[in-house]
């Protein structure tokens, strides 16, 4: 493992996306973004798209976790899904590339562990990253050779539906922890920095913070929802 991913240990990754119907949408912008990460402390980047992770790697020297939201008819699986955006990925210069690692099924019905192999085979020197759901999920990543398991679906799937990751002290988060070989990093509605301190004490490797830095309609919406209880 390189020394920009060692770097990582125990520390703070943003995630800076904005999809087509969100206002802050604009490779420009997702890299001013990542400028402003870094200078509070950041110490990596998770974004979305070929051209929003070109623009962010030229203003910044973190490691990159890569993802490309794309849907597909007929699949709910829409994190990295195919090969397409794998190759965009590595185009792109990812440092690690982040795929949905939930056992359902990928466009043309693929099952991860087949369109996994085919990904490992094609780009073996490429780090991975499987976004998982459950416990369960985790645990098979882990065993595919993921070289991160990540929270990132927890509350997510139909599977997951109901779980909360910060729920009974993080329990998920710590039973992947014990559970696994590849190091682990948290991510999933961690939003305030007490939240991030812990998931580093039960032994996440690095954690992913997102809306709560970087959406400003989601951080606006709880003040102006506050003030709308006391109109009258």
């Amino acid at each position: 493992m390189n020394s920009k991913i060692e770097a990582l240990k125990g520390k703070l990754i943003v995630s800076c996306q904005a999809l087509p119907e969100e206002p802050l949408h604009s490779s420009y912008i997702m890299g001013r973004m990542a400028v402003a990460a870094k200078m509070g402390g950041a110490k990596g980047i998770r974004a979305n798209t070929k051209e929003d992770i070109r623009e962010i790697r030229s203003l910044v020297d973190l490691p990159i976790i890569g993802i490309v939201k794309r849907d597909y008819p007929g699949s709910p699986v829409y994190i990295t899904p195919t090969m397409r955006e794998v190759d965009e990925l590595i185009e792109a210069g990812a440092d690690i590339i982040a795929m949905d690692a939930t056992a359902r099924l990928r466009p043309d019905g693929v099952m991860l562990d087949v369109f996994f192999r085919e990904v490992k085979e094609k780009y073996p020197f490429q780090l991975f990253m499987a976004d998982c759901a459950t416990v369960e999920e985790a645990l098979h990543a882990d065993e595919l050779g993921f070289d991160f398991i990540g929270t990132t679906m927890v509350g997510y799937t139909a599977e997951s539906k109901g779980l909360h990751i910060e729920a009974d002290d993080f329990r998920i988060l710590r039973e992947i922890v014990v559970g696994v070989k590849h190091l682990v990093i948290a991510e999933g509605n961690i939003n305030t920095p007490e939240k991030a301190k812990r998931v580093v004490e039960l032994g996440a490797y690095a954690v992913v913070v997102g809306s709560i830095i970087t959406r400003p309609q989601l951080i606006t919406k709880p003040f102006a929802e506050a003030l709308k209880e006391l109109s009258v």
